[in-house]
């Protein structure tokens, strides 16, 4: 029994198919192995030297002041 013309288009069309599956999925790994690893530990270091700087700016001037307590008044009930 001869193939007719849509069973080779078919065919060939899910070849296509395939084909673009495996380029995309060649494509991610590609980018996987590209993108740095220790860019995000790097990053994390970067913020906590920056907030230790921040930190040290608002303790400047305070190292011989000793920092006041905090205490609770409470408030007279007016009216109950």
């Amino acid at each position: 029994m001869p193939r007719g013309r849509s069973t080779f288009t078919k065919r060939q069309k899910e070849q296509t198919r395939q084909q673009k599956q495996r380029d995309k999925a060649e494509r991610r790994v590609q980018r996987k192995q590209d993108k740095p690893e220790g860019e995000v530990v790097d990053e994390m270091q970067e913020l906590r030297e920056l907030a230790e700087a921040q930190a040290a700016l608002f303790r400047i001037g305070t190292e011989d002041e000793p920092e006041p307590a905090e205490t609770f008044i409470p408030s007279p009930k007016i009216g109950r």
